[in-house]
């Protein structure tokens, strides 16, 4: 239910632009958008858009923290309703690739356009921060050994690679399954599964 704009706080304002500048890129694209544009869609004046946010990278920033919040939140409730732990990476992985498909000018502005909010450094905001949290800890129990930092690094470029090259067209549309099954259940085992077994089997390395 959207707000009177008379009775709109700074909070609702800034909800409404974030929104309103989601909303015309993922229909139009980041290069579409403009200071009328944003101010008409949000329902505001231009002044008071300039107001909120010092430009357009500002807005492009603040769209991409939301975004890190909600992929965080969906990655939350994949491992909460998720009762096996051994499939902790599968399920997380999986609620990633969705929200990642579902929402591309948004992981745009989240992962191509706003270097300064690198997943897992220091002084960048906690959203992006809970999202890297949570693949690590889903990783965790794969390390055998290994610096979960550095393999939760390796699992989200995985991820964010297949994002970006099949949305591309760079990879084969029938082979996408079989891909995102070797990314979730094998190629981060240590020890590998043995050829055939399910998830969670672990094979004897040659």
């Amino acid at each position: 239910m959207s707000v009177p704009a008379e009775e709109a706080t700074e909070e609702d304002r800034r909800h409404l632009i974030v929104t309103a500048a989601r909303e015309l890129a993922e229909a139009e694209g980041w290069t579409g958008l403009n200071g009328r544009r944003l101010a008409e869609r949000a329902n505001v004046d231009v002044g008071d858009l300039y107001r909120h946010f010092a430009d357009q990278e500002a807005v492009l920033a603040a769209v991409a923290v939301h975004g890190f919040a909600e992929l965080a939140a969906e990655l939350t409730a994949a491992h909460a309703d998720n009762p096996f732990p051994e499939r902790a990476w599968a399920v997380m992985a999986s609620a990633y690739l969705d929200f990642a498909y579902a929402n591309p000018a948004v992981y745009d502005a989240m992962l191509a356009l706003t270097p300064d909010l690198a997943l897992g450094a220091a002084g960048v905001p906690a959203a992006p921060r809970a999202v890297f949290a949570a693949l690590r800890a889903a990783l965790l129990p794969l390390a055998q050994g290994r610096d979960p930092d550095t393999l939760a690094e390796v699992g989200w470029s995985l991820l964010h690679g297949v994002v970006m090259l099949t949305r591309g067209g760079r990879l084969r549309p029938e082979a996408q399954e079989e891909r995102e099954a070797m990314i979730t259940e094998r190629l981060l085992w240590w020890p590998c599964p043995a050829d055939g077994n399910s998830l969670g089997a672990r094979g004897a390395m040659p």
